[in-house]
């Protein structure tokens, strides 16, 4: 396969791209973010745009909350630095570890806001994360839709029409680059998020298994609906320089953020993903379909950001990627499917010229926290 010159991204990478000189379009757009934006500039505007819906409801905006790093950072910073009352909303996907709650309960004391939470159906996520691994070789679609389309349909329920995400897409793969202002709104819901798959399209896929309310939390709202409430749903990411081992020092400095081993990637990067006990799924179906894991992703950001050498990611890179995740037969328990049946369906999408053999898969060793999770 071909590789990046500068990182270690390979060309199976979705949306990647190669300059002449090999080098991929991500490592290009953080340069164009380290040398051509004002983050001076950047900040002024973000402290404009958010005055203007500041005080003009019960809340000046919504911060779409996991507990991971990212979003953690996001409410300290619309809480801290910029002073403003978020309504914070969790969409509960089934997959939450142990140590997410700890962590969460610190952070919403600590910084004193409201959160709203909202779980849909175990039988019907468990419909929808089979039907998405059997069409896209993702089972996250109920994630994604759910995260992005409900907390939509929030704003619109609360009238509260500013909500801050993190970081740009700009940041790790090409859907977007760093000279422009990217929206979350339905075209990137559409062209990112849903896998191109609409809650109407399930609900034809899944044919009477769950009923067309039962999709509900997972379709995006009407456009005349969120411009009724002047919608603007921004990325953080646009305004502040995004670095994830600062933002990850700031929030355990200021609010005693903890992160923990997640499987397939080194321990220095215990802040990764630490929240969902399926990551290590996720990671290992991407590399049965496009040859490389986490490990990769994360060293790639440190060689861009000059923290580590290509050679020393390479290095990572080879011993963590591609293992096979302990936490596979919990996941194969609650879907009902066989280890074959899952490599079956992951190998139907995988994308050229890479070739998976599962014959040189090494097992992965289980987290410390398995025998708390749910199983059946």
């Amino acid at each position: 396969m071909r590789y990046c010159t500068k990182c270690i991204l390979p060309e199976t990478h979705q949306t990647i791209k190669f300059n002449q000189e090999g080098v991929c379009s991500v490592c290009e757009q953080i340069d164009y973010r380290d040398t051509e934006i004002d983050w001076d500039e950047r900040r002024c505007m973000l402290q404009e745009l958010v005055n203007e819906y500041r005080d003009k409801g019960e809340y000046d905006c919504i911060v779409p909350f996991s507990g991971g790093k990212d979003s953690t950072f996001q409410l300290w910073y619309v809480v801290k630095e910029l002073g403003l009352k978020p309504l914070v909303v969790r969409f509960d996907h089934w997959g939450y570890r142990p140590k997410v709650a700890e962590n969460n309960t610190r952070t919403f004391k600590l910084l004193g806001v409201d959160v709203l939470q909202f779980t849909p159906s175990w039988h019907v996520v468990k419909e929808l994360m089979l039907e998405a691994l059997k069409r896209t070789g993702d089972f996250c679609w109920h994630c994604h839709t759910g995260v992005y389309a409900h907390t939509m349909q929030i704003a619109i329920r609360y009238n509260t029409p500013l909500i801050i995400w993190g970081e740009t897409l700009a940041e790790y793969a090409s859907w977007y680059s760093y000279d422009e202002f990217e929206e979350v709104d339905e075209t990137r819901f559409n062209r990112v998020m849903n896998l191109g798959i609409t809650a109407d399209d399930m609900y034809e896929f899944l044919n009477g298994k769950v009923s067309k309310r039962d999709l509900y939390p997972f379709a995006y709202p009407p456009r005349d609906e969120l411009m009724k409430i002047k919608c603007r749903s921004i990325c953080l990411g646009n305004y502040i320089k995004w670095d994830i081992k600062k933002q990850v020092e700031i929030i355990k400095r200021e609010i005693g953020w903890e992160g923990q081993e997640v499987e397939g990637i080194p321990r220095e990067y215990e802040y990764e993903k630490i929240e969902c006990q399926w990551q290590g799924i996720r990671d290992y179906c991407k590399y049965i379909k496009r040859g490389y894991g986490r490990t990769s992703h994360l060293v790639s950001i440190d060689i861009r950001n000059k923290r580590l050498t290509r050679e020393e990611g390479w290095a990572l890179a080879e011993k963590y990627d591609g293992k096979r995740p302990a936490s596979l037969d919990i996941f194969l328990e609650k879907l009902g499917l066989s280890e074959e049946e899952f490599v079956n369906i992951l190998s139907r999408h995988r994308i050229e010229p890479w070739q998976f053999d599962q014959e040189q898969v090494e097992p992965g060793q289980p987290l410390p926290d398995m025998g708390q999770w749910t199983r059946g």
